[in-house]
């Protein structure tokens, strides 16, 4: 299969109006198409499933699954250069409206208020952006793709659902056969040529307690052990850079479940404690976030390793190895397409110090990742 012939799937796949989802894994040259043969809507129904799963903000709804045994699936290798998208002619510009600043503004002093006065430490907070458009989500997929190589990119489509884009830089959990990896994520700056930069008290400390909080989260479970907490470092993702610190560890398969519900929704995302910050955004926000800050990708996928071919035992290196991962990502950096329109969704964790304003500014930079591809 060419690169041609791959966009053109998946324009015929959503002219016939059937679930697929297109995706590249970060740092990688290698495209995945998964092809719905019918339009049934179906929900993730354990974790020992096979195929990609589509989850929302809200764990207490359901999480959509399309089966891999089920689909037409396809894997292509491409070189950045046979990467041709459309020139953008225009510049398409929000149009945020002093309304949309005031209610943003004042939901963050409410949040910082209710750190003020409660045990809660942290608190996501996000908006939702409209922007008029002329819709062409196969072209974008191509931008997305082109611009943020270090992204998990996806398109994703259901009928009864709609058509959603990402370029998200958050890991929730990788697995390969019982070894796991996690990260936590705070803190955010603009990238200015350099990911060398300065942190301040404030980010530095909420890094701490997002790290201290997963680490807290994934030793209470049965079966995790050789847990692993990296330096922070900075990592780059896209126009902003963030706090990082990964982790990692062996887990037993049946404990995949828990390791995810314990993870979603993430303090990067959610806030701490996680039960307050997800009752005060569902409360306070005034919009559902449906997938946007949920999670997205492969779910116990069979992935065929190469044996090393030094071992002396020719006959067992004749075999590849059966691997099964899963490659689950935050849906953040991510808009839904309607017609003529995308709608944006960005946010920010506020804690005890933040100012509203400065919160404001940050959600239009984020969004300037989105809105590049427009």
């Amino acid at each position: 299969m060419t690169l041609p012939i791959y966009f053109q799937k998946l324009e015929q796949q959503l002219e016939a109006q059937l679930p697929f989802v297109a995706y590249r894994h970060p740092n990688s040259d290698e495209l995945h198409l998964q092809l719905q043969q019918d339009a049934k809507l179906e929900y993730l129904e354990n974790f020992q499933q096979e195929g990609f799963v589509f989850a929302p903000f809200d764990d207490q709804q359901n999480t959509i699954f399309f089966d891999r045994k089920k689909a037409e699936f396809s894997k292509l290798n491409y070189a950045a250069e046979e990467l041709i998208s459309e020139k953008t002619t225009s510049t398409t510009t929000f149009e945020t409206t002093l309304q949309q600043k005031n209610f943003h503004e004042n939901l963050v002093e409410k949040g910082v208020e209710a750190i003020k006065n409660s045990a809660l430490e942290k608190v996501v907070l996000s908006r939702k952006q409209v922007l008029v458009v002329k819709t062409q989500p196969i072209e974008y997929f191509k931008r997305l793709l082109k611009n943020y190589p270090t992204a998990f990119v996806y398109c994703w489509y259901h009928p009864q659902v709609g058509l959603w884009l990402a370029a998200t830089p958050e890991t929730l959990v990788k697995t390969q056969n019982n070894r796991f990896k996690t990260m936590a994520l705070a803190g955010t700056q603009v990238f200015e040529g350099t990911t060398d930069v300065s942190w301040g008290e404030k980010e530095k400390e909420e890094q701490a307690i997002v790290t201290r909080t997963i680490e807290n989260a994934l030793t209470t479970i049965e079966g995790i052990e050789r847990l692993q907490i990296s330096e922070v470092h900075t990592h780059r993702a896209g126009n902003v850079v963030h706090l990082k610190t990964d982790i990692s560890g062996v887990f037993l398969k049946d404990s995949l479940a828990e390791i995810v519900t314990s993870l979603h929704p993430t303090p990067a995302v959610c806030g701490l404690p996680k039960q307050m910050a997800k009752e005060f955004i569902l409360k306070e926000e005034a919009y559902d976030r449906t997938f946007y800050s949920g999670y997205v990708g492969e779910l116990n996928i069979q992935v065929e390793k190469p044996r090393n071919p030094r071992k002396r035992n020719v006959e067992n290196s004749a075999f590849n190895l059966i691997e099964r991962q899963s490659n689950l990502y935050v849906n953040l950096r991510c808009m839904q397409l309607l017609e003529n329109k995308a709608m944006l969704y960005i946010g920010g964790g506020i804690t005890i110090d933040s100012n509203p304003n400065a919160e404001w500014e940050e959600t239009l930079r984020k969004a300037e990742t989105m809105q590049k591809v427009l």
